[in-house]
């Protein structure tokens, strides 16, 4: 199943829904530090609620030590971005897909874009809209995977 991979997040409400999304999905969770938050930061105990312990959490301390842990483990790293090359709906997702989602204030350092085996972006036909909401764009973007792989049954 593809996990979800969040480098550098800001806002603990954002990550606290993203884990309870995880939760639900019974999908594994990356945080790639430095965060922005504690862990046991109030506000992201609170979006999560009481599901923190239905989250398959995994911490890294840098994004050297998470790709050491990815590379061991196999897998394609799908970044997702504004600047992505394709459209999220149209990629083709596999069972051990990485998706990962940069910062809210800057998305994914550019090094770490370049590295990904393919970058997708959501449309957003607005011209004066910049971006959509962390948590929002995981679940959009875990979610068409999800229905792609079949798990959505």
């Amino acid at each position: 199943m593809p996990q979800i991979v969040l480098v550098h997040p800001q806002i603990p409400p954002n990550t606290g829904n993203i884990a309870r999304t995880c939760a639900a999905t019974e999908t594994e969770l990356h945080l790639v530090g430095p965060l922005g938050f504690e862990i046991s930061d109030r506000y992201l105990k609170r979006a999560g609620l009481d599901y923190w312990p239905y989250v398959n959490l995994h911490y890294h301390e840098s994004i050297d030590t998470f790709q050491s842990h990815y590379k061991q483990r196999g897998g394609r790293t799908i970044g997702f971005s504004v600047r992505g090359n394709n459209n999220y709906a149209a990629f083709q997702f596999q069972a051990d897909d990485w998706l990962i989602f940069g910062s809210e204030t800057t998305g994914l350092p550019p090094k770490m874009l370049a590295e990904c085996t393919a970058t997708v972006y959501i449309p957003m036909p607005h011209p004066k809209v910049r971006s959509l909401n962390l948590s929002v764009s995981v679940a959009i973007g875990l979610f068409e995977a999800r229905r792609q792989l079949g798990y959505l049954v």
